[in-house]
């Protein structure tokens, strides 16, 4: 969770070359969503989630984990992609090729569904499956609107 929060926080900032300007409202809102979500998913694991011994070896914790890892993947490969459709300077619409782009067409919302879902197979919590299922919706609507 923290090593997304990171790269999606400090990193993926520094790799936008130029992107279109986020409504204050619609950045408050996004801003409020992951204070909340990193408290409600930080103090859930911390304080209130057990495992049994061994948890780490569990079919469901590796598959989970798998799962994020292979999501997290394809997220900063499609964001990759997506950061070099257009040469400098260079405006207007482009449909995005390669990876797992050549399967749906919005790849990197795929690869953060995917991710979450997993994150929420390997900690087993309740706030962690909220949390895929808030990705699925928020996502999945974006999703089918770049879709069409």
């Amino acid at each position: 969770f923290l090593f997304f929060v990171f790269y999606r926080a400090l990193i993926f900032p520094l790799l936008i070359r130029e992107g279109k300007p986020t409504p204050f409202f619609t950045f408050v809102l996004a801003l409020l969503f992951c204070v909340f979500n990193g408290y409600l998913q930080g103090r859930s694991l911390t304080t209130y989630a057990t495992y049994p011994p061994g948890w780490l070896g569990d079919s469901r914790f590796i598959t989970g984990f798998l799962g994020w890892l292979i999501g997290m993947a394809i997220n900063i490969h499609s964001d990759h992609i997506l950061r070099n459709l257009r040469k400098p300077g260079e405006t207007g619409y482009k449909i995005p090729r390669g990876g797992m782009f050549e399967y749906v067409s919005g790849a990197n919302f795929f690869g953060e569904i995917l991710e979450w879902f997993g994150f929420a197979l390997a900690c087993c919590t309740i706030e962690s499956f909220a949390f895929a299922l808030c990705t699925l919706f928020i996502l999945g609507s974006r999703a089918r609107q770049h879709h069409k």
